[in-house]
């Protein structure tokens, strides 16, 4: 895999566990607010050189003490040979949590098959007529819908989520994103937090509003099982 970072330890990115995260590089999305422009374009960003070797001794190093491992991106699915670090991670006894962007659910079903992941996050990015618009990229929408099935219907633990910048999103889009999901067990509206990002204009972006947030999450409570605030 191309490894763009190693946290060793979070207490946030797999629920209720203590968990390490593994950034791969690289991303078939676009996301002009993407907070992570080094894992996306590789071309202008070098790898971080690190190898899966150090990373799995690392892990079993700290088996006891690290409950989980999240493995984040870029967009995961897009390297070769995720299947043979997800399993060599489980065969060291750990939870596995996956994040994608949910634009591969062919290789999502084969990993989801493979037993070695335990939890499955997928960020849905906006309602589904503005998605091009959005990632910069062209999609087949079937692809997010098959993606989205496959996770509620895997038996795993899921949870979707999306950014919320107050320019990007009206009322309207959330109704359209809670008929996608309908009766999902968790779903996270998270606040864009202007740090870095892809395209340096959105810096100046203003985030939202928590009148705006809180709209959102009572629309989506009326769809979901759970809807949180980030």
């Amino acid at each position: 895999m191309i490894i763009g970072g190693f946290q060793r330890f979070s207490l946030i990115d797999y629920p209720d566990k203590i968990c390490a995260i593994v950034f791969t590089q690289g991303c078939n999305f676009r996301c002009p607010y993407c907070h992570n422009p080094e894992l996306v374009e590789i071309k202008r960003y070098a790898p971080a050189g690190l190898k899966e070797e150090e990373i799995l001794s690392f892990l079993d190093r700290r088996k006891g003490k690290l409950d989980a491992v999240t493995i984040t991106g870029g967009e995961p699915l897009l390297q070769s040979d995720l299947e043979l670090f997800l399993s060599a991670v489980k065969g060291l006894g750990y939870l596995v949590k996956l994040d994608t962007n949910g634009s591969f659910p062919l290789r999502l079903e084969e990993i989801i098959r493979s037993k070695f992941i335990d939890y499955i996050a997928m960020d849905i990015k906006t309602s589904p007529d503005k998605y091009n618009q959005l990632i910069n990229r062209k999609i087949e929408k079937t692809k997010i819908i098959d993606s989205i099935r496959l996770i509620m219907d895997s038996g795993l633990d899921y949870e979707f989520r999306t950014t919320v910048m107050g320019a990007l999103f009206k009322k309207d889009d959330f109704y359209k994103i809670g008929k996608l999901i309908k009766d999902a067990r968790l779903y996270i509206l998270q606040r864009f937090v202007p740090s870095k990002t892809l395209d340096d204009q959105f810096l100046d972006m203003r985030g939202c509003s928590d009148e705006e947030i809180y709209t959102y999450r009572e629309i989506m409570e009326g769809f979901v099982q759970r809807c949180v605030v980030r």
